[in-house]
């Protein structure tokens, strides 16, 4: 992607956010949402939507119905405040990434070898040669 699209990117994410807390009031949406990545196309014509909500699966899937049903709305917001020749389509999706990025550390956590058992400073070999320092009491 090119600099202006990478640009273009944040900009709706920010926008998309803010349009999201202060405008929406689907009782769908009460949960916590994030977008967490927007990718539109070459031609800036469409543009994939990330979100990120917290909860159970059911109110994953609420959440992105109710979002997906305010797509227009959202689209017509953005075309108000944004100065581009075309605000893109947005398609809505869920971001797995926390989720698997969860579930890989708790995997890696059932692997962890055990804290090894705190050592006693008395108990450690000490070295007594010509540069030793007196040991502290």
């Amino acid at each position: 992607m090119s600099r202006r699209g990478d640009r273009i990117n944040v900009l709706l994410r920010q926008e998309i956010s803010v349009l999201l807390s202060r405008e929406i009031k689907d009782p769908r949406l009460n949960g916590v949402i994030s977008i967490t990545k927007v990718e539109t196309t070459a031609d800036l014509r469409n543009a994939r939507v990330f979100i990120s909500v917290m909860g159970e699966q059911e109110a994953k899937d609420a959440a992105l119905e109710g979002i997906q049903s305010a797509a227009t709305f959202l689209r017509r917001s953005l075309r108000d405040r944004l100065k581009l020749r075309y605000v893109p389509f947005l398609k809505f999706a869920l971001d797995e990434n926390m989720e698997d990025a969860d579930a890989v550390l708790r995997l890696m956590d059932q692997f962890q070898d055990p804290l090894p058992e705190p050592v006693e400073p008395e108990t450690l070999p000490t070295y007594s040669g010509p540069l030793s320092f007196p040991r502290r009491s």
